[in-house]
């Protein structure tokens, strides 16, 4: 039987080992978190002690963590010194990442601004190719977008162009956000099965890496990206219990980012431990 891998995002504030004690609090055993302020560019200063001490409290126990780039990011922007803030945050990020080991690091591949999709594609795979190395430990998640504005990465296919064009493919994977899917599109509430074959057929499901599980405040194809608590939005409880149940998902580490608070997602964790087979 697979381990149920579940956790939250959760605070930095209280540093790295506080993200440990808040998983344990509400019922996780693994956790997704901003290494700096998620709508700016600041970060706090690196204590190896408190990295020391999350290690190794994580030793056997958590297997995986997630560090989620901040939102201001725009890798692909029309700005070039947009672009270098998130190729300097993106380098900052994984250095620092890469003392704890082989984890994850997502971020939200940008906007186009206009420029068209198939320019932000080169964009964010020139970016890709400057800064994954051969011997880095942390795996770069694309994650899958819901599809407002000019977003890159609205759908299968724009996700696998940027993969086609990194050369250290190996070093990339992809993070796919529930409510995102749903909003652009994919209809996971009745065919999940056909989803999961349709992303196999154009990227690859090895390539998938983890789920950001997410219920949708607005119905299929709505490309809004707003997030609902677990059941209580348009993909629902049934279509949840299915993907955290799916043999192709089932092992694959999963982040709740629900508009909830610790004692919210202890909650939800506790749901879904027992909608888990």
């Amino acid at each position: 039987m697979d381990k149920f891998i579940i956790g939250s995002h959760q605070s930095f504030t209280k540093g790295f080992n506080g993200l440990y004690e808040s998983m344990k609090e509400q019922g996780g055993n693994t956790f997704q978190f901003f290494m700096r302020n998620p709508r700016g560019s600041k970060r706090k200063e690196f204590d190896k002690e408190d990295a020391d001490a999350l290690i190794e409290n994580m030793k056997g126990e958590v297997p995986i963590m997630l560090v989620h780039a901040p939102y201001t990011l725009n890798p692909c922007s029309d700005k070039e010194y947009v672009k270098e803030f998130a190729r300097d945050v993106l380098k900052e990020d994984i250095e620092r990442l890469e003392y704890f080991g082989n984890h994850l690091y997502n971020f939200h591949p940008g906007s186009h601004l206009k420029q068209g999709a198939e320019v932000g594609i080169e964009i964010i795979s020139d970016l890709l190719n400057e800064i994954l190395y051969e011997d880095m430990k942390t795996t770069v998640l694309l994650e899958t977008m819901a599809g407002k504005g000019t977003e890159v990465g609205r759908n299968f296919e724009e996700l696998a162009m940027i993969i086609e064009k990194v050369k250290l493919k190996d070093k990339l994977g992809i993070c796919m956000d529930t409510c995102h899917i749903h909003e652009g599109g994919y209809d996971i509430v009745n065919n999940l099965d056909g989803v999961l074959k349709e992303f196999d057929d154009i990227i690859g499901i090895e390539k998938l890496r983890a789920i950001h599980l997410n219920d949708s405040k607005n119905p299929i194809g709505a490309h809004k990206d707003r997030h609902e608590e677990i059941g209580k939005g348009q993909i629902g409880l049934e279509a949840i219990k299915r993907i955290i149940n799916h043999e192709k998902l089932r092992a694959l580490p999963f982040y709740l980012e629900t508009p909830l608070d610790n004692i919210g997602h202890a909650k939800e964790i506790g749901l879904l431990r027992s909608l888990r087979d």
